[in-house]
């Protein structure tokens, strides 16, 4: 199954296919050859709709929840991504420090610079209690309507708000569509860095003999494949270069020595 989430699962346009969950399902699927593979875009209520009912589904990145291990058996983890960040213009780097980490909660104190979110939208336990505790009228920009992260990048190209907070691989998906990946960059949130089990997502299939014996060859399948270039480059796609360093180190040291 397969959510409409791009650049997680691109299904139109210039990029289709190119999504770095589509590409993990693909490797998976290059390495299951005893299964028939039959693709399905769901939302998330289609998700728990199929696991209840106990048909036979999986969904290559889903984070793990207690509601969730209720009916769905997990992988090892198969999909290890970058926290939010902060998305600016490359030529305001300066004005943000010139560092490629800041502190969201000093940024706000210091109140020169605005910052856009999303009405309702969670960027992280740590980062939403920054922007929680030191944002105000001042230094926050609240956008609700259609769209809501290429609105607020629209506003950022405009010059109405100073940066917003969105995932790297969301910064570079909207800022290529738009052609003007070579104008923004990313800057590492110090609050954000704190619990990388945020940064992880699994395979989730029904919790049924079916979805057991699934997840154990899917388990075999991560474990020989998250070590290789292609499987990496899946997610990397999607990254500024100024990101690319930082987060195979990552990588190499957290996720693939995860193992159970």
């Amino acid at each position: 199954m397969e959510a409409v989430a791009p650049p997680f699962f691109i299904h139109e346009g210039a990029y289709k296919g190119q999504g770095y969950e589509d590409l993990i399902t693909d490797i998976l699927i290059e390495h299951l050859p005893q299964y028939d593979h039959k693709h399905m875009q769901a939302n998330i209520s289609r998700h728990y709709q199929q696991w209840k009912q106990g048909e036979n589904a999986c969904s290559v990145g889903m984070f793990k929840t207690p509601e969730r291990l209720e009916f769905t058996y997990f992988s090892i983890p198969s999909v290890f991504t970058l926290p939010t960040v902060l998305i600016i213009h490359k030529d305001r780097f300066a004005d943000f420090g010139g560092n490629k980490s800041v502190s969201l909660a000093k940024l706000l104190e210091d109140g020169k610079l605005v910052v856009g979110r999303s009405n309702n939208r969670s960027y992280g336990i740590e980062f939403d209690t920054a922007l929680n505790t030191y944002g105000n009228e001042k230094n926050i920009f609240t956008y609700e309507g259609p769209e809501l992260s290429l609105n607020l990048f629209k506003m950022l190209q405009a010059g109405r708000i100073d940066a917003l907070p969105g995932l790297p691989e969301e910064a570079m998906y909207l800022a290529e569509t738009m052609g003007i990946r070579d104008q923004i960059m990313t800057i590492s949130v110090e609050e954000n860095q704190v619990n990388k089990e945020n940064w992880l997502s699994y395979v989730a299939c029904s919790k049924t003999e079916w979805g057991k014996k699934a997840i154990e060859a899917i388990n075999k399948t991560l474990l020989e494949q998250r070590p290789t270039e292609k499987y990496r480059a899946a997610y990397e796609r999607w990254l500024d270069p100024s990101s690319i360093e930082g987060y195979r180190k990552l990588y190499e040291e957290v996720f693939v020595k995860i193992t159970e």
